[in-house]
């Protein structure tokens, strides 16, 4: 792995824009399953080998091998409207309302028992991406001077590689814990017209680079219908070594210089979950979900060890974001029509993460998911399940600064909103 590509990495996913349609630039993505119930109980429901996503316990639950496959396509609908200084909105630089790339998400499970009281699983699924480009910006005003900072493409794939193990405690209590292999991919261009040059190259990323984290879990079963799911995930801040080239205006403001540092550091955000699940009667259940995520962390990018030329210049902060930490809340239900067919609705709310600086990158909101599933059993081993949501975000008005064009601020409104389309194949050996 080289350290150039890492560094790039962490810089591409610092300044992605969240697209993804959940809070900060997380994906809500990892199954049909969970898509149909919004994600709801997930924590303690292990009706398929896509448990492993949120909660390593609960494959105390199977007593056979399991195999799940699946594919989601995230289909977005995200506006930029009235780009303009804030200082003198009538001189405006238009609206994009197809700012974000649509997504196909892949994910796949395996759970196998070993005895009575131990599993062991095998997990590929991705909880981090983005893709959007707001560089028609500067291809629909061809001359103007604009904040060529904040616009541009921004390209994130994830992939998350998950080993674990759970413990059957008793007929009662289990516990979990897993090992998390973050695979990614990034590229990043911000170019464009500056008051130093007709066309300046600020950022161009094309990287991919490895990161590792973990996750525990426990599960409590009162009796066979009604059971509780708690995890953690845990994301350390990403430390990396390396060359970094940025552009920086001098002193006077009459040219860039090239700034070489040697050291970025990316706070990721921890995860807790709980979930729980309730068989009322032999054909309906009820299921919810809480869930924090302390974007709090996420303050700011910071790069070490910065040099112009030779002359060593203090650290500096790359991207400040001051987000703060955000729950999930959801809600869902099940019904059984008969041995074949399988229903699932659910809501979700999802807290948006911006605090006091917003941010034409980050147009970030509150978010409402509706969503709706349902399952067929092929046989007594195999199922395939559909899964839909729809997601609505709110209309927002982001206030950014731009550094390259020396402090002024820029302001746009911005909407967000998707359809989610995901099947998966379930396999009981």
């Amino acid at each position: 792995m080289h350290l150039l590509n890492k560094t790039s990495l962490a810089v591409a996913l610092a300044l992605a824009s969240t697209q993804t349609l959940a809070a900060g630039f997380q994906l809500n993505s990892q199954s049909a399953t969970g898509i149909g119930r919004a994600f709801s109980g997930e924590a303690a429901i292990g009706d398929n080998a896509s448990v492993l996503s949120r909660n390593p316990a609960a494959m105390a639950l199977f007593d056979e091998k399991a195999l799940s496959i699946g594919l989601t396509y995230a289909q977005t609908d995200v506006e930029v409207k009235d780009l303009a200084y804030q200082q003198a909105p009538t001189t405006g630089f238009g609206s994009i309302d197809d700012a974000a790339d649509n997504k196909l998400i892949p994910n796949l499970y395996y759970i196998q028992p070993y005895n009575n009281n131990f599993s062991f699983g095998f997990a590929a699924f991705s909880n981090f991406g983005t893709g959007t480009d707001t560089s028609s910006f500067l291809t629909d005003n061809p001359g103007a001077t604009l904040p060529v900072d904040l616009l541009g493409n921004t390209e994130v794939t994830t992939i998350n590689f998950n080993g674990s193990l759970s413990w059957r405690v008793n007929k009662h209590f289990s516990v979990g814990a897993g090992i998390d292999a973050v695979y990614g991919e990034g590229l990043l261009t911000r170019q464009g017209k500056t008051a130093f040059s007709d066309s300046s190259t600020l950022v161009d990323v094309d990287a991919d680079g490895w990161g590792f984290g973990g996750i525990v879990g426990a599960l409590i079963e009162f009796n066979k219908d009604n059971r509780i799911g708690i995890s953690y995930r845990e994301s350390p801040d990403i430390k990396v070594k390396g060359v970094l080239n940025t552009l920086t205006p001098n002193q006077e403001k009459t040219a860039l210089l090239p700034v070489v540092s040697d050291e970025l550091e990316v706070p990721l955000p921890d995860i807790w979950q709980i979930g729980g699940f309730h068989q009322l009667t032999d054909q309906f259940a009820i299921h919810y979900t809480a869930q924090y995520t302390s974007w709090g962390d996420f303050e700011k990018i910071t790069l070490q060890g910065n040099k112009i030329g030779t002359t060593q210049v203090p650290d500096s902060a790359l991207k400040v974001y001051k987000w703060e930490d955000s729950w999930l809340y959801s809600i869902g239900g099940t019904y059984s029509v008969n041995q074949d067919w399988t229903l699932r609705a659910g809501y979700l709310f999802d807290d948006g993460v911006v605090g006091e600086l917003s941010s034409i990158s980050i147009p970030d909101s509150d978010r409402d998911w509706y969503t709706a599933g349902i399952g067929f059993n092929l046989d007594k081993n195999s199922t395939i399940d559909f899964g839909l949501a729809y997601v609505k975000g709110e209309n927002t008005e982001v206030i950014e600064n731009s550094a390259i064009l020396g402090g002024v601020n820029i302001i746009a409104h911005t909407n967000a909103s998707a359809t989610y389309y995901s099947v998966q194949y379930s396999y009981n050996f």
